[in-house]
């Protein structure tokens, strides 16, 4: 082959000016969602020792970490709830002045243009650990469905802007549109947690939420990581039932199907950039076997290029300031 006869894609590459012009695909910190963790009692910053740099926050720290994250930019964060009692219904996820309600008043008088996301489920506030009503060893999935109601409309009345319902419940989106709804908040969003697969990567998550199951797995009602089409009918009954947003979790072995969700729902697609994920690279990083800054930009933006419209993910605050550097 002659040199006339190639093609020189290395024009295109050939300095970071160029580079940058032709570059199909931007993180921006629009882009992300930060989780926190907070707890009931006072003077609480617990380590999470599996998720080096994520804490269980009690209130009178709550302050300090949302002010870091307005200061650099971070339009919103989903809140987790650590309660001090736990009980067989959950009854911490959907009282009033449950951690999560107490938390949102607070930064939503202190921020209130920061938006607040909570996430509704039961798992960190059931004595069992499970997402739902227990009966037997069975999780029942009708009689769960209006304590996640009850929960989302509490979190509404608190000041939450999105609601993101995560149970995996059949018909959980219906139960809680019609909810809110009815409670005169037509106007809030749900960001479902549409397609949640039963992964392997959520173990960390579970010591910073204290929300792992006491019994079995949650096989029944998050998905078999194995399964593709699933995910289509999972999204379309959540859209059909009013979501607004898409959620996909986890993210990194899932590309494929945030790709296929986006190619195929016109709704905003979140992707969960999840505990797993997120130590993984902290414990390699410490090692010194990686740059964890360029390992976290380029996945993070590799879930962009798959289709995530938003990120939800533990290394917003270092994305933000690498960001910043640019």
């Amino acid at each position: 082959m002659s040199q006339l006869e190639f093609r020189r894609h290395r024009r295109l590459r050939a300095n970071a000016t160029i580079r940058s012009m032709v570059r199909e695909n931007h993180l921006h910190k629009e882009d992300l969602i930060y989780p926190i963790f907070v707890i009931e009692g006072e003077n609480i910053k617990n380590p999470v020792n599996s998720m080096p740099g994520v804490y269980q926050l009690s209130l009178d720290n709550l302050d300090a970490e949302i002010d870091e994250v307005v200061s650099l930019g971070i339009p919103a964060v989903i809140l987790f709830g650590i309660p001090a009692e736990k009980d067989a219904q959950g009854t911490g996820a959907f009282h009033d002045h449950g951690i999560v309600q107490k938390a949102t008043r607070q930064i939503k008088e202190r921020y209130p243009d920061l938006m607040v996301i909570a996430d509704t489920c039961l798992c960190e506030y059931t004595s069992h650990g499970h997402c739902g009503v227990v009966e037997g060893d069975k999780i029942l999935n009708d009689p769960s469905l209006d304590l996640l109601a009850r929960t989302a409309v509490s979190q509404a009345k608190a000041g939450a802007d999105i609601i993101a319902p995560s149970n995996m419940m059949d018909g959980f989106v219906i139960a809680i549109r019609k909810a809110l709804d009815e409670a005169g908040f037509q106007d809030v969003p749900i960001m479902s947690y549409a397609v949640k697969y039963a992964s392997s990567y959520y173990g960390p998550f579970r010591d910073a939420a204290e929300g792992a199951p006491k019994f079995g797995d949650r096989k029944t009602y998050q998905m078999d990581p194995a399964n593709r089409l699933e995910a289509f009918r999972e999204a379309e009954s959540d859209i059909e039932e009013g979501a607004d947003f898409l959620i996909v979790k986890p993210a990194l072995a899932y590309l494929d199907i945030i790709r296929d969700v986006k190619n195929r729902y016109p709704v905003p697609v979140v992707a969960y950039n999840v505990s797993g994920e997120y130590s993984m690279v902290k414990a390699a990083a410490q090692n010194g076997w990686i740059d964890e800054k360029a390992v976290v930009l380029e996945t993070l933006v590799g879930m962009k290029r798959a289709g995530a419209d938003l990120i939800i993910t533990y290394h917003a605050k270092d994305v933000a300031r690498w960001l910043e550097e640019k």
